[in-house]
């Protein structure tokens, strides 16, 4: 594993720390890794790291050693292993780090652990997972799979906690029934899923033989707070959150939001977050501006990308946005023990929720907003901007090894609890499988490949617990062979799948039903197209092209307009031979799309940047770039250098008669950003006052911003630009009287 650049700055110096003695120097000794499993030798090696302005590392080392050898050194790593002699008294390994310590030039001294490969979980699904993959929980499996005394709490539908892969996982006191009635938060019916699929991802059983890996094997509470059809009252989830604060979870995860901003849902975040709860919330699925509570502060938004890091179209974006995980195909548990894939950022929230879980399993006694930026330090940057990836990709196995600054590890029992871990046997590389989904019928597929075709049983199931087995349809199920060249065809469907070895390049893959059909080689999910590239079916083709493959030209017309102060867009002429393009920005790759065009962000305002477009050909090579100039635009002035101030007055009487007055307002100022507008009613009176930006008049229940307290005093704070029409309802609740209407603009 390669260590973090900054880990030796970050952690306490183990020459430093008399209380670790013992973890380096054990009555038995620290095992060298050069060793066979069976060498018994009791030889204690250390590995001292030197500075880099040293030009011998050897002799700075060897000169500090009153006892032992220097058996190996890298002067490119500035590091060197000695080795100290069978049986060395504690006194003078002390007095050996006494010595070492007392060198300026001397870094760091660690012991010179056997390294093993990482963890990999024993659950017969693992392998058609990406998910925990590609957020390296592998990584960190290898020092924690999760402690149950860390509690995530699932705000959504009903968790099914008797699932094979969740009970095992669920806390004693399961939940609490929030929306609906009684007081069990089992799904009601077959259509919810939400709660059961969130739940697995986030705290399935992971290493335990059973179906797909969770992230985390902590416990699990089902708060459930949306009903059988994913709905539920602002009232119902800000209870639930409450609820899951009071009960001590350590994480919340919310696979849900609105576009709205509301106090109560606000109010609810802030009380979690006081009480040392990590909320973690779903961006949404818009496209568009993160959704509330992800929004929120106190809340960790997460958007949601594809497992090629690319930022998934569903994802909401915006400056909100803390880490991203994957979201689409997600494979989780779902309902009567099955299994499904499922896509969206309510699956990539509960991927950092069971990171969040390893992680405070290892530093338990971090903070919630400790763990916060723990993970956002930690988080793997993949080249999208900001506003998509926030800090990057949650990175499971940097988080969890990472030793936070004034943190020690819990380590615990983890190692002798990971002996138990059973790799089991790897899949045949040339073992491809297709696999439908439990709604599949009839579902037809057609491959061919330049060398033996047979029949073959999948030593696994299906996600839905089908059999994956080939030549089931005598008859339909077909294999012919011509000249070398095998064709094969067949049928299957109801979530079971048929699968063959193949000994030879698969040159043409053809699915009649590719929305349930899908296709697995050696266990990992493949598209057709990686499918004949791994097996090199399209190799002679490509040898056959090389010569006539036509490369494209530089983009023309290229045209570029700045948008803002931190971003610029971009257009060019589509090249038929163009692969993709790639985005410089002063010389430096910055955006690699398949599009005619892309956005630059992240830029500095009023700064005259030179842009590059080249187009990519087939065989990767890059065409000289189309180069401008563009300058972005200033930065927008700051909200409230103008204000005016309007005030009016109307008189209201709740009941059938003068119960509302609508207002229309005009800005004042040249560049309005913001508007408070405020109502002083009568005292004995109740007054509430709803606004809207689009020109249509508000209602009490269609508006963009209300205060609806009690009395008849109301304010609300806007933000605002001059292509907003403002519109204004005052609704007399309860009581009557003479009110006055104030509102006070800033602009730019």
């Amino acid at each position: 594993m390669q260590p973090d650049d900054d880990l030796n700055s970050n952690r306490r110096s183990v020459l430093k720390a008399a209380g670790l003695f013992g973890a380096f120097f054990g009555s038995s000794g620290v095992a060298s890794a050069s060793e066979d499993a069976d060498d018994q030798s009791t030889a204690t090696e250390l590995l001292v790291g030197v500075s880099a302005s040293v030009p011998d590392t050897e002799a700075v080392v060897a000169r500090a050693l009153s006892d032992g050898d220097v058996v190996h050194t890298n002067e490119t790593l500035h590091y060197a292993t000695i080795e100290l002699p069978e049986n060395t008294p504690d006194e003078a390994k002390a007095q050996i780090l006494d010595a070492l310590e007392g060198i300026d030039d001397i870094e760091y001294v660690e012991e010179n652990a056997t390294l093993e490969s990482f963890e990999t979980p024993n659950d017969p699904y693992y392998s058609q997972q990406y998910a925990p993959q590609q957020v390296d929980c592998d990584g960190a499996w290898d020092r924690t799979w999760g402690d149950s005394d860390v509690v995530l709490s699932i705000v959504d539908q009903g968790v099914q906690y008797d699932h094979e892969n969740i009970a095992e996982n669920m806390d004693d006191r399961i939940g609490a029934v929030f929306a609906g009635r009684g007081s069990d938060p089992y799904p009601v019916n077959s259509s919810e899923t939400h709660g059961t699929i969130v739940g697995g991802i986030a705290g399935a059983g992971t290493n335990n033989g059973t179906g797909q890996a969770g992230v985390s094997n902590c416990s699990m509470l089902s708060a459930r707070a949306l009903n059988a059809n994913g709905a539920g009252s602002l009232a119902d989830i800000a209870d639930a959150i409450q609820w899951s604060a009071d009960q001590g979870a350590d994480v919340i995860n919310l696979s849900l939001g609105s576009a709205s901003s509301w106090r109560t849902l606000a109010n609810a975040c802030s009380y979690a977050y006081s009480q040392d709860c990590l909320l973690v919330a779903a961006a949404g699925n818009e496209g568009g501006r993160v959704s509330y509570p992800a929004a929120y502060n106190s809340v960790v938004a997460v958007s949601a990308i594809t497992s090629n890091d690319r930022l998934a179209s569903y994802s909401n974006r915006g400056p909100e946005i803390d880490l991203t995980a994957p979201g689409s195909g997600v494979l989780s548990t779902t309902l009567y023990d099955n299994y499904t894939y499922a896509t969206g950022t309510s699956m990539a929230a509960p991927v950092v929720a069971g990171v969040a879980g390893l992680v405070r399993s290892r530093f338990p006694d971090l903070s919630s907003e400790e763990l916060r930026e723990h993970l956002q330090e930690t988080a793997t940057d993949i080249g999208l901007s900001s506003y998509a990836q926030g800090h990057g990709r949650v990175d499971a196995g940097a988080a969890v090894n990472t030793v936070p600054d004034g943190h020690e590890p819990d380590d615990g029992n983890d190692e002798d609890e990971q002996d138990d871990g059973d790799d089991g046997d790897e899949l045949p590389n040339n073992l491809l499988a297709v696999v439908t989904e439990p709604d599949a019928y009839l579902a037809e597929y057609e491959f061919t490949a330049d060398g033996p075709v047979e029949f073959a049983d999948a030593p696994y199931e299906s996600p839905s617990g089908g059999n994956i087995e080939g030549g089931t349809y005598s008859g339909v199920d077909t294999i012919d062979e011509d000249d070398g060249t095998w064709d094969v065809s067949g049928i299957t469907g109801g979530g079971h799948g048929d699968a063959f070895t193949v000994d030879g390049p698969v040159t043409s893959i053809d699915l009649d039903q590719p929305d349930v059909t899908w296709l697995e080689l050696g266990g990992e999910r493949l598209s057709p197209e990686e499918i004949i590239k791994e097996t090199g079916g399209d190799d002679e083709d490509d040898e056959d092209d090389d010569d006539d493959l036509e490369q494209p030209a530089p983009p023309e017309e290229l045209e570029a307009v700045a948008v803002d102060e931190t971003r610029i867009e971009l257009e060019w002429q589509s090249d038929p031979n163009a692969a993709s393009y790639v985005v410089a920005v002063d010389g430096d790759a910055a955006v690699k799309t398949t599009d005619a065009g892309a956005t630059v962000e992240d830029l500095e305002p009023e700064t005259t940047y030179e842009l590059g477009v080249s187009a990519v050909g087939p065989d990767g090579v890059e065409t000289d770039p189309a180069t401008l100039e563009v300058t972005t635009d200033a930065a927008e002035r700051e909200c409230g250098t103008e204000t005016e101030t309007t005030s009016t007055q109307g008189t209201l009487t709740s009941g059938w008669w003068g119960y509302r007055d609508r207002w229309t307002y005009s800005f004042k100022t040249d560049e309005p950003c913001e508007l408070t507008i405020s109502i002083d009613g009568p005292a004995n009176a109740d007054f509430d006052l709803y606004v809207r930006r689009d020109g249509s008049y508000p209602s009490r229940s269609s508006y963009h911003e209300a205060s609806t307290g009690s009395g008849a005093d109301e304010a609300v704070t806007i933000d605002v630009s001059d292509d907003d029409s403002v519109t204004i309802l005052v609704y007399a609740e309860d009581g009557s009287g003479s009110y006055r209407l104030t509102i006070d603009e800033k602009g730019r």
